[in-house]
C-alpha cells in the first residue's frame, strides 16, 4: 500500500513532530530536511544555495522576508522570477524558479512511491494525486507561540543530556518571540502565494484542518494515520 500524506503547518503547531510520526506509523519516508539534499543533487549546486530558497529553512526564510528582487526579473510563464547568483555545476547561472520546479520534482516522487511531505506547498503539487491526504495544522498565534518556546527548551535540554553544549551559538538557544512567529508565517505564505499564486491556509486545499494548539499532538497523527489509510484504501 502506498501512502501520500502532506502537511502544511504554520510555525509552532507542531508539524515537523506530527509529521515524522505519521511517517513512522505508516511506515514511509518523512521528507523535510531531506528535500534540500535532493534538490541540491539534481541541479548540482550547493546545499547552501537550495536552503536560502527553501520555505522551511532559516535562510529561506530570510531570503523571502527581504526578497531578492534587487536583481533583474523576467517572467517565466505566470511567474515572476530571477537570476539569484547561484550556479549549477556547469557554471550556468540559475533562476529562483528552477530550485521551486526542482523541488516540485521530489515531490512528485513521493506521490509515487509514498512519503509524509511538510512544506513546500505539497498540497498544491499534489492537489491531483488520486488517493493523497492533505493536512493543514494551525492555531491561535499565542498557543503556538507558548508550543514553540516549549520544543525550543526540549531541545535545549536534550543537547544538554547528549553532551552538547549550549552555551556554543547560544543564540540558537534563545526562546522565540512573537515576532519570529509573524515572520515564519508571512515568509511560509509569501512562499506559496509567489510561485503559486494562491494562499496558502485556503481551506479549498486540504482534506483535513486541525487546531494542532488544543488538540493534542499524539491525536493529530492518530488521525492523520487513519485518514491516510483510508484514503489508499478506497482509492
Amino acid at each position: 500500500m502506498t501512502y501520500v500524506v502532506t502537511v502544511s503547518a504554520a510555525y509552532g503547531a507542531g508539524g515537523s513532530i506530527v509529521g515524522r510520526r505519521v511517517a513512522e506509523r505508516l511506515g514511509v519516508p518523512f521528507l523535510d530536511r531531506a528535500i534540500p539534499s535532493e534538490v541540491a543533487k539534481e541541479i548540482g549546486c550547493s546545499l547552501q544555495d537550495v536552503l536560502e530558497h527553501d520555505d522551511r529553512a532559516p535562510t529561506g526564510i530570510e531570503r523571502l522576508l527581504t526578497s531578492a528582487a534587487r536583481l533583474p526579473s523576467i517572467t517565466l510563464g505566470s511567474v515572476d522570477t530571477s537570476f539569484i547568483g547561484a550556479t549549477d555545476a556547469e557554471g550556468r547561472l540559475l533562476y529562483e524558479q528552477e530550485f521551486v520546479e526542482y523541488t516540485e520534482r521530489v515531490i512528485t516522487k513521493v506521490g509515487s512511491n509514498g512519503g509524509v511531505v511538510l512544506g513546500r506547498a505539497g498540497a498544491i503539487v499534489l492537489a491531483d494525486h488520486e488517493h493523497a491526504l492533505h493536512v493543514r495544522l494551525g492555531g491561535a498565534k499565542e498557543r503556538r507561540l507558548a508550543r514553540a518556546v516549549s520544543m525550543r527548551e526540549a531541545e535545549r535540554e536534550e543537547a544538554l543530556a547528549t553532551g552538547d553544549d549550549p552555551h556554543e551559538g547560544a543564540s540558537a538557544w534563545q526562546p522565540p518571540t512573537m515576532r519570529d512567529l509573524e515572520d515564519n508565517d508571512r515568509a511560509r505564505a509569501a512562499y506559496v502565494r509567489r510561485f503559486y499564486r494562491v494562499e496558502a491556509d485556503s481551506p479549498h486545499f486540504y482534506h483535513l484542518i486541525i487546531d494542532s494548539t488544543v488538540i493534542s499532538l499524539a491525536t493529530c497523527v492518530d488521525l492523520i494515520e487513519r485518514l491516510a489509510r483510508e484514503r489508499a484504501e478506497h482509492r
